[in-house]
């Protein structure tokens, strides 16, 4: 039996299996031989939207802030200037700077796309590539690499409640279940089972969890 190699450039969380979701798209071609799929990681609609409010929101109680502490109005909508500048405009800046920080943080996220990437099975080859993009530094290429004889089976994990989880796992011989997916929003049943599917039959090996 062949070794599978693993080229972990990064163990943190997992490629990229905590946090916000991740959809993918499935392409079969070269003689339904190579079975690619993209995957979205933090360049999505939801994302966009979340970091434009909280940049709004952000600016809006920063400029409250300084309209307060200058007394000149900052704002089309308001009129900060008659606010009393300690506690009241101090407390609304601090508040717009702590907000700007998180929005960064979040068009940062977005602009490197973290968790994004691609599933890579290839039967010509044999081989299987698991690619996502992380954080600078060390941990901005997170990749593992595998043998398509090694995998035992394609694992579904649902889990309902007040925190669902619904996602499509590879079992490897001598390694832990590695995402496909990710646990943030869950898919629907009927598009996790669709993929878990298709990737079993490709694979020519079954599909767990149902």
């Amino acid at each position: 039996m062949q070794k599978h190699s693993v080229c972990f450039v990064c163990d943190s969380e997992y490629l990229m299996g905590n946090g916000s979701s991740m959809t993918t798209s499935t392409t079969i071609n070269k003689g339904d031989r190579l079975l690619h799929q993209n995957v979205l990681g933090s360049r999505r609609f939801s994302n966009y939207w979340w970091a434009t409010i909280v940049t709004l929101g952000a600016s809006g109680f920063l400029l409250s802030g300084i309209s307060s502490y200058l007394k000149v109005n900052l704002l089309i909508v308001s009129d900060p200037t008659q606010l009393v500048f300690v506690p009241q405009g101090l407390v609304m800046g601090l508040y717009g700077a702590a907000g700007l920080l998180l929005a960064t943080y979040l068009w940062l996220v977005i602009v490197l796309d973290v968790g994004g990437g691609y599933n890579e099975f290839n039967q010509e080859t044999g081989a299987i590539k698991i690619f996502r993009w992380g954080f600078p530094g060390k941990n901005r290429r997170i990749q593992i690499d595998s043998r398509i004889e090694d995998v035992q089976s394609v694992l579904i994990d649902v889990k309902e409640g007040l925190n669902p989880r619904r996602a499509l796992y590879l079992r490897i011989q001598g390694r832990r279940d590695i995402p496909l997916t990710r646990v943030g929003q869950p898919l629907s049943l009927t598009e996790l089972e669709t993929e878990g599917a298709k990737l079993a039959r490709f694979l020519g090996v079954s599909l767990e969890g149902l």
